[in-house]
């Protein structure tokens, strides 16, 4: 594409923009509940949206070249990706589910399944490539330190493997398996495409170091020329300002101190005049606020008791509509776009067509921080004025500070983590990590090739009241945005809602650890193993498992992105220690483990990603409360098994023909995990039935024999997972429940002669609050209750999980 086709792709992603920024202010009004489907439909269609938005904003962010262009692209970029994360949030609380059924959403707006795919901006590892790489090889010097070895055989077995794929091809081209002239003609195409890309990215840098070379003269030059006309301008305009405070108050004023800004907070783009108005308006609400308070303290507290009531009645009223909160990155949007309207929209692109960067508008933002950075040396001199006029003209010493007034109140914040390990550098922490074998190095895997296909009957399969199970597809789109966008990026991750932790549930093969090492190949992430079995023998004693978990968090935060890998999490919160696992200790980090998450903050790019395929045997409760997002990993349907078969046969080269039925293979392997697929297809697929497939073809008879000596997951078997998920997760928090509920009783989120023994949940799956009698699925009833009880128990739960549990949040 044509520098001119990513400019017009750049205004029609505004124009979208806008119609965007129009429909979210009508979000923000309140909807009655029984309007939830018409409000779920609107969410979803602003996220689908908003996920289109974010694929071109990347699109054009990543082969822009003028470098202001690229400045405003980025927070663009970042701000709608936030946006994204914020809907995500907003649609588990509407459906109540982290998987949603948007298959008629999206046959209403004319997209496609891809248009759903969550797209990982591409400068998560281009701006950070240098960071990965310098990394890998401090990874592989400190390694080869330990194993000298190791390190040979490694080498020798590099080259054998080099020289066995050239034997490989010269076979091939022997036997004409080589592409068809097609292939390689589409091949061609591709790579001349990459590297136009990767020309164009070439062209960034270079501009790039010109428009930092052109900022530091611009700089320089505006603080010789325009700076001492900036610094008198400014000394006159505080002097008229003593004078007229003097003469309006017969005092001189107070100074702001730097915390407010300094003289920045009274004179922001305002003339002398505007000043004197500004301070006559204070004097008179000065004399207004005296009034008042005399009046007020003639007031009785029965009127107070009423007022009260009565704000209570109105709080019951608001219970009663579903809302949204107000977002964090739609300010960081409207600026973008304003600035795009005001400075890029109507600008004639011919004047600048080698894409160089604009001096007048550099000009404009350096003049900006000149003026910053003068105000900060007048401040202190205009201040030492202000205290000699005091002394000569009002006789008055230097007048002591204000302290600020301290709001009664619990203390809010938390407490700080004590450091352990004061004295020593991040580097000897990093290395005794990589030789304890806590920090690994993660293999190269994309996300993409977690392969799964869409749901395409989620709409259908709720419509006739039965419940839809994520498919692969949904998995790969969770992760996607619970993990790499917030740890991709600082920005992203601090407007985000916080997520600190997911666990990963689902039977044995179905790609967890997968999904763990694509999640740190994706964003550049570190990766820590603190599982039970790696842990063996490490750090002993009582002291020993705090001081690993205080050093893995610290070398993690310092050293951000991170992704902290606990495999069989569930050995961590035991019911009952087997007597194969006492030797290890699993539970010897628990407590330090919840103490250190809960320290993380917006910022703090650490992820802690549990794996497990038997969750039946942990302590539900202690499992909840480190774990915030619980990602269910069902067997793969009839959809992602085609795509599976199909995928995978296509990887190791060969192409499928009509005499392998892929949709019988679909069909026959019901209950087989992807790991139960690769598997069959690498035992049928040798080298010796790799060479006469151009005598015999492939067939699907072929793969049978192999899933025969595999074990499925029964259904019984997914079942007690789901059964295990579902009701236990629910019923391991009633200690926060109660408390929360209470809280929710209080400023009315539950109204009176409300149905008893309901649950509270939060409907991001982290809390959940009952009433008095037990709890009751959010989904239904008790089991001896009528269908029409448990219908009205279902929308009750429906209405307390988001609007009593959003008030709960924002009140406390």
């Amino acid at each position: 594409m044509s520098e001119g086709a990513y400019q017009r792709l750049w205004e029609s992603s505004h124009v979208t923009l806008q119609e965007l920024l129009d429909q979210e202010q009508p979000l923000l009004e309140p909807v009655p509940d029984r309007e939830r489907q018409s409000f779920q439909y609107r969410l979803a269609s602003l996220y689908l949206h908003y996920l289109g938005l974010l694929r071109r904003f990347d699109t054009v962010y990543d082969q822009m070249v003028q470098p202001q262009k690229r400045r405003l692209l980025r927070r663009l970029l970042d701000g709608v990706a936030g946006r994204v994360l914020e809907l995500k949030d907003k649609l588990v609380r509407a459906d109540l589910c982290e998987n949603h059924c948007l298959d008629r959403v999206l046959q209403d707006l004319k997209f496609t399944p891809a248009d759903l795919e969550v797209p990982i901006p591409k400068y998560f590892l281009l701006e950070q490539s240098t960071t990965v790489r310098e990394r890998g090889l401090i990874l592989a010097e400190i390694l080869s330190r330990l194993e000298p070895v190791s390190s040979q055989k490694v080498w020798k077995g590099y080259l054998q493997r080099k020289r066995t794929q050239q034997d490989r091809r010269m076979e091939m081209e022997f036997i004409g398996m080589l592409p068809s002239p097609n292939q390689v003609e589409h091949l061609s195409i591709i790579s001349q495409a990459c590297l136009v890309e990767d020309v164009r990215r070439l062209h960034q840098m270079e501009k790039e170091e010109e428009f930092r070379a052109a900022m530091v003269k611009a700089h320089d030059s505006l603080v010789e020329t325009e700076g001492p006309d900036m610094k008198e301008k400014m000394k006159e305009q505080i002097r008229q300002w003593f004078i007229e405070c003097h003469d309006l108050t017969g005092w001189f004023p107070d100074y702001p101190d730097v915390s407010s800004g300094g003289s920045y907070s009274i004179f922001a783009d305002k003339t002398p005049e505007q000043v004197r108005m500004e301070l006559e308006m204070q004097v008179q609400e000065n004399r207004k606020k005296e009034q008042e308070k005399s009046k007020e303290k003639g007031k009785d507290e029965k009127e107070k008791k009423k007022k009260g009531k009565e704000e209570k009645a109105k709080k019951g009223e608001v219970d009663a509509v579903l809302q949204v909160l107000p977002s964090k990155c739609i300010p960081m949007i409207s600026a973008g776009h304003e600035e795009y309207l005001n400075t890029w929209k109507n600008r004639c692109e011919s004047v600048h067509p080698s894409q160089n960067y604009d001096s007048e508008t550099l000009r404009e933002e350096k003049r900006k921080e000149v003026e910053q950075e003068i105000r900060i040396q007048v401040d202190e001199l205009m201040r030492q004025e202000l205290r000699n006029l005091r002394l000569a003209v009002d006789k008055e010493e230097e007048r002591p500070l204000r302290a600020p007034k301290k709001t009664p109140g619990k203390k809010t914040g938390k407490k700080k983590e004590k450091d352990l390990t004061p004295n020593r550098s991040v580097e000897s922490l990093y290395e005794e990590l990589v030789i304890s074998g806590l920090l690994r190095k993660s293999e190269s895997v994309a996300l993409k090739d977690y392969i799964g296909d869409f749901l395409y009957l989620g709409s259908t399969l709720s419509l006739a009241k039965k419940l839809p199970m994520p498919s692969l597809f949904d998995i790969r789109q969770n992760v996607a945005l619970y993990a790499v966008l917030r740890l991709g990026s600082p920005d992203i991750h601090t407007m985000a809602p916080l997520i600190r932790s997911i666990l990963l549930v689902g039977p044995s093969g179905m790609g967890k650890k997968m999904l763990v090492k694509a999640v740190c190949t994706e964003t550049g992430a570190n990766l820590f193993d603190l599982s039970p079995a790696n842990l063996l023998g490490k750090y002993p004693g009582r002291n020993g498992a705090q001081m690993m978990v205080h050093i893995v968090f610290k070398v993690a935060r310092l050293l951000q992105p991170s992704v902290i890998w606990i495999g069989n999490a569930e050995k961590n919160f035991y019911k009952k220690i087997p007597k194969e696992d006492k030797e290890m200790d699993p539970k010897r980090i628990k407590k330090d483990l919840t103490k250190a998450l809960r320290l993380l903050t917006p910022g703090d790019r650490v992820m802690l990603i549990g794996t497990t395929s038997r969750p039946q045997l942990a302590e539900m409760r202690g499992l909840c409360r480190v774990y915030e997002r619980i990602l269910f990993m069902p067997r793969p349907d009839y959809a992602s098994r085609y795509v599976l078969w199909k995928r995978m046969i296509e990887a190791r080269g060969i192409q499928p023909t009509q005499h392998l039925d892929i949709s019988a293979l679909a069909k026959v392997s019901d209950g087989y995990t992807p790991g139960h697929i690769l598997q069959a297809i690498q035992s049928v697929l040798s080298e010796r039935r790799f060479l006469q497939l151009s005598k015999r073809p492939l067939v699907a008879s072929e793969f049978l024999g192999q899933l025969v000596k595999l074990d499925p997951v029964y259904r019984e078997e997914e079942e007690s997972l789901k059964k295990t998920i579902g009701e236990n997760v629910r019923g391991a928090q009633l200690g926060r429940e109660q408390e929360i509920t209470r809280k929710c009783q209080g400023f009315g989120a539950i109204p009176p002669g409300f149905p008893e023994g309901l649950v509270l949940q939060d409907p991001t799956g982290q809390e959940e609050h009952e009433t008095q009698d037990g709890p009751v699925g959010g989904r239904g009833g008790q089991a001896d209750q009528g269908e029409e009880e448990k219908e009205v128990m279902a929308k009750a739960c429906r209405h307390l999980r988001l609007v009593a549990w959003d008030r709960a949040v924002a009140q406390g």
